[in-house]
């Protein structure tokens, strides 16, 4: 287990999904955290489940002027901030227009301006600190296409950038910031993207994650543990000398087309060109 006992950390959409599982990380590794979120009954649970090193806060991460309200709590409470993750956020509702600018606008607010708004506030007391470690949440729709609704992959593909921009501009406050992109996640994004209820998305993401253990190399399903140990490590001194990358934490779905992994998608591929499913296994190695 990574030792981050004494580090404040600050997450936002901290109340639910990786969020939630990522306070739940940190806060067993020892941090003191402060969660940002606007869902107040969730956040009043956390508090009363995790103790006194959990701090609810609440704020619009796309108000400047809630945000500011939100760090001021937290340096009245932990004394300062040594890290931050930011990561709240939503998909825009699915099948909507993809050149409808106005929504095309909220989600950039939402996905990327929030990211700005929160390393804004917590810089100066990571220059005061002697440093610090910013960890921004992409998603592997913004490495790809196919992955996520245009406006939220366009803004994970600039939350990539814009991590990258940040760690050289920041290096010398010894500020080092790095993004992670999840692959699937099954958390509440996917039913609140459908139009569900925050209570029927929580439930849709639970039987997504009882059918995820085929969708990716790594037979099984992601869970937001997994990206809050990534978080962890980012937040650590382990990674003092990581900056300016993004790492995908995605059970390998990555690493190619399905073909590269999936033994019927290889030989559906490969036998339009004439070769035998027998051949194919041969070649490629699936088993």
């Amino acid at each position: 287990m990574i030792d981050l006992t004494g580090k404040v950390v600050v997450v936002t959409g901290g109340c639910s999904g990786i969020g939630r599982g990522t306070v739940q990380v940190l806060h067993r590794a020892g941090a003191r955290v402060a969660c940002i979120d606007v869902q107040d009954e969730k956040g009043e649970a956390l508090t009363a489940e995790l103790g006194d090193r959990v701090l609810y806060a609440h704020a619009d991460v796309t108000s400047e002027a809630e945000i500011a309200a939100a760090f001021d709590r937290v340096m009245q409470r932990f004394g300062g901030v040594d890290a931050l993750f930011n990561n709240a956020g939503a998909a825009e509702p699915l099948g909507s227009d993809p050149f409808d600018v106005a929504l095309f606008e909220r989600v950039q607010r939402l996905l990327v301006s929030s990211i700005v708004l929160g390393t804004k506030f917590a810089i100066p007391s990571m220059v005061g600190r002697g440093g610090g470690s910013i960890v921004n949440t992409a998603s592997i729709a913004g490495l790809q296409a196919g992955y996520g609704p245009f406006a939220y992959s366009v803004a994970k593909g600039a939350v990539i950038h814009l991590s990258r921009v940040a760690a050289a501009g920041l290096a010398k406050y010894a500020i080092r910031v790095n993004a992670i992109c999840p692959g699937l996640i099954p958390t509440a994004i996917f039913g609140r993207a459908l139009g569900d209820s925050i209570a029927d998305a929580d439930r849709r993401a639970r039987d997504i994650g009882e059918r995820a253990h085929g969708f990716q190399p790594i037979r099984v399903a992601g869970a937001p543990e997994d990206i809050g140990n990534a978080v962890a490590y980012f937040v650590s001194d382990l990674s003092r000398f990581v900056t300016g990358q993004f790492l995908a934490v995605d059970g390998g779905l990555t690493v190619g087309p399905r073909q590269a992994w999936d033994e019927d998608a290889a030989v559906e591929a490969w036998t339009r060109f004439g070769m035998s499913a027998e051949q194919i296994r041969g070649v490629f190695g699936a088993a």
